[in-house]
């Protein structure tokens, strides 16, 4: 008996689609919040370092299935609902965007105190130095494990299936319930297609880093 791959195939497209979607906006989340968390790291001012340091320490501790839960189930009973797709993109970019401030702010750090030595000599001015000197140097050390980090995000949005949001893998849930003896090619076409789209990611932060480092 052959699999019915064409009746599997426009639920898994649909489910697809609302995994693209939770992984995109939770990357430009995180990605803002790293950003700014590692900006705010590397900082001299000792209350703006403070905040950012707890952010991390607080939303890297939580396991992001729980902080999913939270955001979902909990904030209501204080008058704040989200939607679903809200509640996951909230979830995962601050969970996401704690780990990515350490890879802003190590990636700052590695950069040459000659660079700063530089950047003084020729009068800059601290946003300056950061801006034209100090970033464009540490974005090239970022993209590596910044790909490594949103192809974990994206493996993260599977838990969103757990909010009942029809994801990838809540759509291959509802398939596995309708087909239960094709269990094995269902999650096997469910592997599949995550590894596609990790490996889209992978080689675009490869060609994103061979590009940004042609200058060297």
């Amino acid at each position: 008996m052959n699999a019915p791959w064409l009746e599997w195939l426009p639920l898994l497209l649909d489910g697809t689609l609302i995994t693209l979607q939770v992984a995109a906006l939770s990357s430009i989340v995180s990605l803002l919040l790293a950003a700014a968390a590692g900006l705010a790291s590397s900082s001299r001012y000792t209350i703006v370092k403070g905040i950012a340091n707890v952010y991390v320490e607080v939303f890297r501790a939580c396991s992001l299935l729980v902080l999913l839960f939270w955001v979902y189930f909990a904030l209501p009973f204080l008058d704040i609902e989200l939607s679903k797709l809200t509640a996951a993109v909230l979830a995962i970019g601050l969970n996401i965007g704690a780990y990515g401030s350490e890879i802003v702010r190590s990636s700052i750090a590695a950069v040459p105190k000659g660079q700063y030595e530089a950047g003084i000599a020729l009068n800059l001015s601290g946003s300056m130095r950061m801006l034209r000197i100090i970033l464009p140097q540490a974005v090239t050390r970022m993209v590596p494990p910044f790909a490594n980090l949103m192809i974990e995000l994206l493996k993260a949005t599977s838990l969103v299936y757990f909010i009942t949001l029809s994801d990838l893998t809540f759509e291959a849930m509802i398939i596995r319930n309708n087909y239960y003896t094709w269990t094995p090619q269902i999650f096997g076409l469910l592997l599949l297609i995550y590894f596609v789209l990790s490996s889209f990611i992978s080689v675009s932060a490869r060609l994103l880093e061979r590009k940004l480092t042609v200058w060297r």
